[in-house]
């Protein structure tokens, strides 16, 4: 189902972010991108995209063009996420690059550039700029989320959530690498409390 509640940014890493909205964090699985407004949403919360030019392709967008770039959002989320769960837990091989292919070919539509722009105490600086001529652009800050996550990770620290029936990715950037749940404060404290109960259990009470 679709949903107007906050979405979950716990994986450390955007990519993964967004592999997660799609989740289940009660019973039943909650899609943050379940359609065009969904889309524009997530990008908003997620910060990946100007709120001007959320806005503005917003306006511009001719009836159910948003929803049909959620819909390859969508696919684009469901064929990474096959990537990272074949190649979780182990470094990336050099073979891997032939697998990225439709993520190269997103990366490749892209038009950013670099302008100059003067700054509030009156300094000129350089800075990176896009173009954003249609709702498909939306996807490109979503493909250069992928990217840094293959070009930026240790795949051998992505981990599932241990969690019972959590579907939830994260990177482990902890001292050690030794995180098991997405959220101490949720599926930490289930497990806290499940391992309690068969505690008791085994000692008769």
């Amino acid at each position: 189902m679709t949903t107007d509640a906050p979405a979950m940014f716990i994986a450390d890493a955007r990519g993964l972010d967004f592999l997660n909205s799609i989740a289940t964090p009660v019973d039943e699985p909650v899609d943050w991108i379940g359609d065009g407004r969904g889309l524009v949403n997530w990008l908003r919360q997620a910060d990946m995209v100007p709120e001007q030019q959320l806005a503005d392709l917003t306006e511009r967008a001719m009836p159910g063009e948003l929803d049909r770039v959620a819909d390859q959002a969508r696919d684009l989320r469901e064929w990474f996420r096959g990537f990272v769960k074949t190649h979780m837990g182990q470094p990336l091989g050099a073979g891997t690059l032939e697998e990225l292919a439709p993520l190269s070919r997103l990366l490749e539509r892209d038009e950013a550039y670099q302008r100059l722009a003067l700054q509030a105490d009156g300094r000129l600086v350089l800075e990176p700029a896009r173009r954003w001529r249609s709702p498909e652009s939306l996807l490109i800050p979503i493909g250069e989320a992928l990217a840094r996550v293959v070009a930026e990770e240790d795949f051998a620290q992505v981990k599932a959530c241990e969690g019972h029936s959590c579907t939830l990715l994260f990177a482990d950037h902890t001292r050690g690498r030794a995180r098991r749940w997405c959220s101490m404060g949720v599926c930490g404290n289930r497990a806290k409390v499940a391992a309690h109960r068969s505690r008791r259990r085994a000692h008769g009470h």
